[in-house]
C-alpha cells in the first residue's frame, strides 16, 4: 500500500468521491436508499458533517462523518436517546463508515479510528453514538462500543445502537495494540 493521508475532507474532488463511496456502500452493499443513474449519494447531513477520510494519492479509500448537531439520525430511531445514555457533557454522532471492499483488511480502518479519537479529543467529546451494523456487532464491542436499546432498520438492514465513553476509549487506548499511531514516518 502506497503512503496514506488521513484528513478531514476539503477539495471538491473529495466530496466528489465520498458521495460515490455512500453510494457504493449504502446504495449497493447495504441497500438502505434508492439507486439512482449518478451513482452517487448526497448524505443528508452533508452540510452538517465533518467528514474524516483516508486518501492514497487521490484515491479515496475509506471516511467517516462526525457530526454534533441535534437531532442526531438515532434520536429519529429511537425515542428519548437520551435516557440509553451514560452522562455525558458533549456528544457526537459517528455515522456512515465505510472502507472500500479492497482495503477493509488493511491498515485504513485504525487510521480512521485514531483520527477519529483524535477529533473527539480536540472537540471535547466525552460520549459518541453510531448505529453500528449488525454484521460487524462484534468488532465494535472489541473496539470499546456499548450496545444499547433495540435494534434500528428495517428488513435485513438491521443496525446496533452503540456508544462509547471516553473511559472506554481511554481504557482501549492504554490496552490495545490497534492504536499504533498510522501518521508516525
Amino acid at each position: 500500500m502506497k503512503s496514506l493521508v488521513y484528513k478531514i475532507a476539503e477539495t471538491e474532488n473529495e466530496f466528489e468521491q465520498i458521495f460515490r463511496l455512500n453510494y457504493k456502500i449504502f446504495t449497493e452493499e447495504i441497500p438502505q436508499n434508492e439507486a439512482n443513474t449518478e451513482k452517487r449519494l448526497v448524505d443528508r447531513f452533508h452540510a452538517e458533517n465533518t467528514y474524516l477520510i483516508c486518501m492514497e494519492g487521490d484515491r479515496l479509500l475509506g471516511m467517516m462523518a462526525m457530526r454534533d448537531t441535534r437531532p442526531f439520525s438515532l434520536d429519529e430511531k429511537l425515542q428519548n436517546l437520551d435516557s440509553y445514555l451514560p452522562p455525558y457533557q458533549f456528544i457526537c454522532e459517528i455515522r456512515l463508515l465505510a472502507i472500500e471492499p479492497d482495503k477493509r483488511s488493511t491498515r485504513v480502518f485504525g487510521g480512521l479510528g485514531l483520527l477519529a479519537a483524535r477529533y473527539c479529543d480536540e472537540h471535547d467529546y466525552d460520549l459518541a453514538v453510531m448505529s453500528g451494523t449488525t454484521r460487524q456487532a462484534k468488532l465494535y464491542k472489541h473496539l470499546g462500543f456499548t450496545a444499547f436499546g433495540p435494534l434500528v432498520g428495517t428488513g435485513d438492514i438491521l443496525f446496533q445502537p452503540m456508544y462509547m465513553t471516553l473511559e472506554a476509549y481511554q481504557k482501549l487506548k492504554a490496552s490495545a495494540k490497534i492504536f499504533t499511531d498510522p501518521f508516525r514516518k
